[in-house]
């Protein structure tokens, strides 16, 4: 092998190394997949194959390697729960929006329940940027109830990135009506992460789970003594006490091989009725959603969210992946950040 050859065979290796440094965005349309790399290494992936009814982000990979998103329906894993198929990686969609249910929707529904139900449609990869500190997305999708008519536009940006050891999603989405839309107030929402096995809470009772059409869904009480996940909130809520309360963050904390990780999720001042609930459950939802009231707190009057046609409104929320249970005030200063960072 001369030399002359072998300098080439080093520079293209360089390249190659220098290329994958940083936070990569890359766009596979062909395949429908956007995939992000962090110094070479997996991160998340926003997807929309045919068998989901909206795209998501999956998988999340921590610094580490280690997913913290369950792998059903997208890629099963053995000894995983399978309930609730419509739970895949992260999403953003709700369960009544002018009466159709955009978040239970899956494969799963009958024939002649399907009428009910919505669907987000990708329609456009708008850019993508890649970056030494992060790297962005944005994306177009539109919001179709089962009669078939486009009811909101929806325009969201992703901005990945990576500090130290850890991980950060933030997403800013804007939502367009184009007819009057009403969001009833449902427990069905908003953004949404089905966590891993392991994250789950080992204080799971399990139960009968009912959606917003009444259908009920099994749960099993937890049975896996890998489960070590806790909620806190910023209220100071923990562990199945997290349900139902409102805080300006949640994190989930738990252990696997060793590796402690902990995902939080930020909600921001300027979304609609902040502070956020917590849609969190022991069997390893875990969701912000603002637009459900009364369904959390008897007390509260119906919410309703409403946005007139050609309105918009937008939701700005922050997901962070640690290496470790937070340091103490960590999450609020987190919290402060955020929303100076996005005003």
């Amino acid at each position: 092998m001369n030399r002359w050859f072998v300098g080439c065979l080093l520079a293209a290796f360089t390249l190659q190394a220098m290329a994958a440094q940083g936070v990569q965005v890359v766009p596979d349309e062909a395949h429908q997949r956007v995939d992000i790399t962090i110094d070479g290494k997996p991160f998340t992936s926003y997807v929309w194959p045919s068998s989901l009814k909206k795209p998501v982000l999956y998988p999340l990979i921590t610094a580490d390697g280690i997913d913290v998103v369950r792998g059903f329906p997208l890629a099963p894993r053995p000894g995983e729960r399978v309930d609730h198929p419509h739970h895949a990686g992260i999403w953003f969609n709700y369960g009544n929006v002018n009466g159709f249910d955009f978040w239970n929707n899956s494969d799963a529904i009958k024939p002649e329940d399907r009428a009910k139900m919505g669907t987000i449609h990708q329609q456009k990869v708008v850019s993508t940027k890649s970056g030494h500190n992060s790297g962005e997305l944005v994306v177009d999708s539109v919001w179709t109830t089962g009669s078939g008519q486009n009811i909101l536009e929806q325009k969201t940006r992703y901005v990945f990135s990576q500090k130290d050891n850890q991980r950060m999603i933030d997403t800013v989405t804007t939502l367009h009506a184009l007819d009057r839309v009403v969001f009833h107030d449902d427990k069905e929402g908003l953004l949404g992460i089905r966590v891993a096995r392991w994250l789950e809470s080992a204080n799971e009772k399990g139960g009968t789970f009912t959606d917003a059409n009444g259908r009920p869904t099994e749960v099993a009480a937890s049975n896996t003594p890998g489960a070590t996940g806790v909620y806190l909130t910023s209220e100071g809520k923990q562990g199945d006490q997290a349900w139902g309360t409102r805080g300006r963050w949640c994190a989930l904390t738990g252990n696997t091989d060793g590796h402690e990780v902990t995902i939080a999720i930020f909600d921001h001042p300027g979304n609609p009725n902040y502070p956020t609930y917590w849609h969190a459950r022991g069997y390893g939802l875990f969701a912000a959603n603002p637009l459900g009231q009364h369904i959390f707190d008897p007390k509260a009057p119906q919410l309703d969210y409403t946005v007139d046609k050609n309105q918009n409104v937008t939701f700005t929320y922050r997901i962070l992946v640690l290496p470790r249970a937070p340091l103490p005030g960590e999450m609020n200063r987190e919290a402060d950040a955020f929303a100076a960072e996005y005003r």
